[in-house]
């Protein structure tokens, strides 16, 4: 399907088919009022900025109540709705499942290939004292936000190359002029992980002080505890509205929301057996019958990671440039071995970097060419081979850096330091704080070892941020002209169908060159008491964003009280 041809029939169809598929959703009134405390996907970290032309990843996951974006995920295509979607991706949007937020209607023009945005009427940014008056969003703070993001010395190099001009052709009308074609331009500044509109006001006042923050969302920031906590209070001028049953209602449901950080592992555990968190969006498996057991009313979804998990090897540093001892270290691992006994069979083998969500674009490893699966073999004798043919028939050693952030990663990778060694290959392993991990990828003053869960984003950005030359999320620091040329042609084919199968090979050639150890890819369970409505486990409407997904959500205070809470 081509996405360009059918978003404004898409938002039609969303239109239309609203109230109908609303009321296969559970149609009980909604409950107005109360608070609900979450923990998010990432409980761990606190925010990384509350400004998007920082180009933070973690942006719409802690602005998403309140910064809108153009355009948004269309829950009434969700599975709870008798749709066919999870709503779990990271950042990925089917082209059937995407509805105008801010924007009303759209269109695509040819010659040059434009897009022309009708944004919503009345949608208001409330009073902030000190910061701005209650005003209409306009054109202007569309403009202004794609040239604060455009101009920022932070940005993603080629992020936006394919953009010629952004204008305000009225009060309600933005045009997107484009140099050519490009197969995500709604992604990059649509419903992207740095697609919040922000007022010149906010910008003005210095977008990255909390303080400051100020958007149409249907929740204001009202407090914010670093390493604590993140307080949204119901805005009362919001513009949006939800259908349940043949009902419409006026959003949000809840008058707060809570956004807890928790570092410890086993505080958030307890924090969601104890009903002091309503939701948490992400459990390891290994804890779940404990939960289970203790907290049997609460309620499960399990899905796969839309973080792949992977050990890069610098390919500019000796000896990960010589292809055998990349090969070698894969094959040393005992990734069958990982998946049974690590992750008690909660895991999938080959997760990344394309996820087996991607319908059409992900290619099952046993339809791969034997170079590929080979390295999710065991084969220690051969990696050993390989590695005396490179020149190393006793191994070497090398330093691996980890975030402390991820308990996950901080057992996992003791375990492959323990296969490593048996081939003779030694690790030094560093465990780092968020900030310093993440600043050494981006500065790329990483050791030649780093452990990381990349998220997949969606499936053209999967392969090119992680392997495209010079790119910020790139930590092998992989480069080859000729697949950066394959990338870029990906980006400009139109047909969807053809666009997958240039990803697909794509996909098989970076895995046989192999700049990671490629490692499982775990299942992750989320979890909410029974008295949270309105919801089945959904995590993204955009760019690791669930804002609209908690906006529709209420607390059935019945239900809870009489549980004991």
């Amino acid at each position: 399907m081509n996405p360009l041809k059918t978003l404004s029939s898409i938002a039609l169809a969303g239109l239309l088919g609203a109230a109908s598929m609303g009321a296969i959703a559970q149609a009980e009134k909604p409950q107005l009022g109360g608070t609900l405390n979450i923990g998010n996907v990432y409980v761990t970290l606190s925010p990384l900025s509350w400004d998007p032309a920082d180009w933070a990843w973690k942006f719409g996951q802690d602005t998403g109540l309140m910064y809108e974006q153009l355009f948004v995920g269309d829950l009434s295509k969700s599975i709870r709705r008798g749709g066919k979607h999870a709503f779990v991706a990271d950042s990925w949007l089917p082209s059937d499942a995407i509805r105008g937020e801010l924007a009303e209607s759209w269109k695509t023009l040819e010659n040059p290939f434009r897009v022309e945005i009708k944004l919503r009427k009345g949608v208001m940014f409330p009073d902030k004292p000190g910061v701005m008056k209650s005003r209409e969003l306009v054109a202007d703070d569309v403009v202004g936000s794609y040239y604060r993001l455009d101009k920022s010395p932070k940005k993603i190099p080629t992020f936006f190359d394919h953009v010629d001009k952004v204008e305000a052709v009225d009060k309600h009308t933005v045009l997107f002029t484009f140099k050519n074609y490009h197969a995500e331009w709604d992604y990059r500044f649509g419903w992207g992980y740095y697609s919040g509109i922000v007022p010149k006001e906010v910008a003005d006042a210095g977008a990255g002080n909390w303080k400051n923050a100020n958007g149409t969302g249907p929740f204001l920031l009202a407090d914010y505890v670093q390493g604590n906590a993140l307080t949204y209070a119901k805005n009362d001028i919001y513009w949006d509205k939800e259908t349940i049953g043949t009902q419409s209602y006026k959003l949000p449901f809840v008058d707060k929301i809570v956004y807890r950080t928790i570092k410890d592992e086993s505080a958030y555990m307890t924090a969601l057996r104890t009903a002091k968190l309503d939701v948490l969006e992400g459990v390891r498996w290994s804890a779940v019958d404990e939960i289970k057991k203790n907290a049997p009313a609460v309620k499960w979804k399990r899905w796969v990671s839309t973080g792949g998990t992977f050990l890069s090897m610098r390919v500019d540093t000796k000896p990960f440039d010589d292809i055998r001892v990349r090969r070698a270290l894969n094959m040393a691992v005992n990734k069958q071995e990982i998946v049974a006994s690590y992750y008690g069979g909660n895991a999938v083998l080959f997760g990344y970097p394309m996820h087996p969500d991607y319908v059409g674009y992900y290619e099952p490893l046993d339809k791969m060419p034997v170079a590929a699966q080979e390295l999710f073999v065991y084969n220690p004798e051969k990696a050993k081979a390989l590695l005396a043919e490179a020149g190393f028939p006793k191994g070497f050693s090398f330093k691996v850096q980890v975030c402390s952030c991820a308990p996950d990663h901080m057992d996992l990778l003791p375990l492959v330091a323990a296969y490593l060694d048996k081939v003779g290959v030694k690790l030094e392993i560093q465990p780092m704080e968020y900030g310093a991990f993440l600043s050494a990828m981006t500065t790329k003053t990483h050791a030649a070892g780093y452990l990381m869960q990349n998220g997949h984003t969606n499936p053209t950005t999967s392969i090119r941020k992680s392997f495209v030359t010079k790119q910020t999320w790139n930590p092998s620091l992989y480069s080859d002209p000729e697949f950066d040329k394959r990338m870029a042609a990906a980006y400009l084919e139109r047909d969807e169908s053809k666009r997958q199968l240039l990803i697909k090979l794509m996909t098989r050639d970076i895995v046989e060159k192999a700049p990671y150890i490629w490692l499982p890819t775990p299942h992750v369970y989320s979890a909410w008491w029974p008295w949270v409505k309105n919801y089945d486990g959904e995590l993204r409407v955009g760019s690791e964003r669930p804002g609209p997904i908690h906006a529709r959500m209420w607390v059935d205070q019945t239900m809870k009280k009489k549980m004991g809470f």
